[in-house]
């Protein structure tokens, strides 16, 4: 499968289906399909690539589950989504993350 970010967008987007935020929150309104995944709030993207290489929703008052989709995040290098309210089952899946060094879900 070939990847871009039109694949990050789509992963990203399946994060935030997944969770529980309120109308005010920043989330909310930033991370849109309108907008490009790098210019999103919490995001960082390569320079090289313009791919996602890291996501830090750390401390954001998130509730709920990690989606699978998150695989596809094929560059990403660090991940934290410590402090929030996160539950179920972490997905095998991010274990093909093959670039990711570090991941905080504390």
């Amino acid at each position: 499968m070939a990847t871009n970010i039109s694949t990050d967008k789509s992963a990203l987007l399946a994060l935030k289906a997944r969770v529980t935020l309120n109308s005010s929150h920043s989330l909310t309104q930033n991370w849109s399909s309108q907008s490009s995944v790098c210019d999103w709030i919490e995001v960082t993207c390569g320079s090289r690539h313009r791919r996602v290489r890291a996501l830090n929703i750390s401390n954001m008052d998130i509730v709920g589950t990690i989606p699978p989709k998150l695989e596809n995040l094929s560059f990403l290098v660090s991940l934290d989504v410590s402090k929030n309210n996160l539950h179920g089952d972490i997905p095998q899946d991010l274990s093909r993350l093959r670039r990711l060094k570090v991941i905080d879900l504390g």
